[in-house]
């Protein structure tokens, strides 16, 4: 959050040029000037924001497991292991928006919502945000991919899911600070405030 005494490092804009705009990115070039007067160019990737879902499973002997995805993302070649997620709509509310994706993508529904926060994954060339979810009292249903969406619903423990991380499984960025949240929510250290479904 910028603050008066924050002039010494805030980069003022003075001119914008669109360079590209398609189905999903918008590319920018901006000239700004910099706290020592002096002038620089930006490139940055403006984006609608998202959700990331941390979806609970109670298991019949008392143990958890969360509910995740296998999916190929193309610009790094790789199949990931990642918490649900997805982009807001223009105007879409944002919880409206992380129960809709948990739905598509899973087939789960969930009884209560938390909201955890918020995390900014690429600060350095993109205005993105994701909203953080928890979801619980989960019941199974039946999955609407998008067209042209493919992916494996999977569950972990939260032991296999920190393991995972370690050992460099998984690397998305939003799914590792998931990890971070549900592991200070089990240990007590940060509460959530449920709220139920509407």
């Amino acid at each position: 959050m910028a603050s008066a005494d924050d002039r010494h490092l805030i980069e003022v804009p003075q001119n914008s040029q669109e360079l590209f705009k398609g189905h999903f990115l918008h590319a920018f070039r901006d000239s700004v000037r910099l706290p020592d007067g002096r002038s620089a160019v930006r490139e940055y990737v403006r984006h609608p924001g998202a959700v990331m879902v941390v979806p609970l499973l109670p298991q019949p002997d008392g143990s958890l497991r969360v509910v995740l995805e296998r999916q190929y993302r193309y610009p790094v070649k790789q199949v990931m292991i990642e918490f649900p997620a997805g982009k807001l709509d223009p105007g879409e509310d944002v919880l409206a928006c992380a129960q809709r994706e948990l739905q598509e993508e899973t087939g789960y529904r969930a009884a209560e919502w938390a909201r955890a926060g918020v995390m900014h994954p690429v600060i350095s060339y993109s205005t993105e945000f994701i909203e953080v979810w928890f979801a619980r009292g989960l019941t199974a249903g039946e999955r609407h991919l998008d067209e042209g969406e493919h992916l494996d619903v999977i569950t972990a423990s939260p032991a296999e899911l920190l393991q995972w991380c370690r050992d460099g499984q998984v690397t998305d960025a939003k799914t590792l600070t998931g990890m971070l949240w549900l592991q200070n929510v089990l240990s007590g250290a940060w509460a959530l405030e449920w709220r139920a479904a509407r």
